[in-house]
């Protein structure tokens, strides 16, 4: 991915983070988007050292359109023309619907739909000029009903949803659309509402944020006219508990 420049949203922790640290060893430029700016500082200044890459550091809330659109525009000022974007940030809150509040349900759709909604139009123009990759993180929880939290659920089988038709409006332009579906992944993910995924699952139960990391890349890579339209990066056990 040597001269490639990809944003990152949700760039501080995670499936994020290690997004930042997989494109960047592969030569990739890389913004990072997230509100914690210190986190981000961090990470850049790690992965610069370690690949050599240049790195551009974009404070912002995805919930916010004209932040989004300053953070795209920055990002092309600074690193070059975008070629690819990762619609990474989201957050789950809550669970039952009966007792979830109008903060939960509010805070989850504006995050998980409004911000790749955000992200993926202003990022498209730029896109478009160099016929590069828009990836989406779903969810297993997005291609099939399941009993917890059914409003975050929703909010990724929305992002599913947008994405393949996003890719039928403007797979013609050139751009490639994919949709990387992890099951649980042990990152920071939960910890706000309960027990972090990383505490809950012991190392090798569940998906690791580098092995979605190495989805994202692979989609990323791709070059005109192919795309991957959709990966799902499952624990092999999965569907055994289903």
């Amino acid at each position: 991915m040597t001269n490639e420049t990809v944003l990152v949203t949700g760039a501080s922790s995670g499936i994020g983070a290690a997004t930042v640290r997989r494109v960047a060893a592969d030569g990739a430029d890389v913004a990072l988007l997230a509100r914690s700016e210190a986190r981000l500082r961090e990470l850049a200044d790690a992965v610069a050292a370690d690949h050599g890459v240049e790195t551009h550091v974009v404070p912002a809330d995805v919930r916010e359109s004209a932040e989004v659109a300053a953070a795209v525009e920055s990002t092309v000022e600074a690193l070059g023309p975008l070629t690819g974007v990762v619609v990474n940030a989201g957050l789950a809150r809550g669970s039952d619907v009966e007792a979830m509040t109008d903060e939960e349900f509010l805070t989850m759709q504006r995050v998980n739909t409004e911000g790749a909604f955000y992200t993926a139009r202003e990022a498209l123009p730029a896109l478009r000029e160099t016929a590069g990759n828009a990836v989406f993180i779903g969810s297993f929880a997005g291609k099939y009903p399941r009993p917890f939290n059914p409003v975050y659920a929703a909010t990724k089988w929305w992002v599913r949803g947008f994405a393949m038709s996003l890719a039928a409006q403007v797979g013609g332009d050139g751009i490639g659309v994919t949709v990387v579906n992890p099951t649980e992944v042990r990152t920071e993910f939960g910890s706000e509402d309960g027990e972090a995924f990383a505490e809950r699952f012991d190392p090798g139960e569940v998906t690791e944020p580098e092995e979605v990391a190495d989805a994202v890349a692979f989609a990323l890579s791709q070059e005109p006219p192919t795309t991957v339209n959709e990966l799902d990066v499952y624990r092999r056990d999965k569907f055994s508990h289903f």
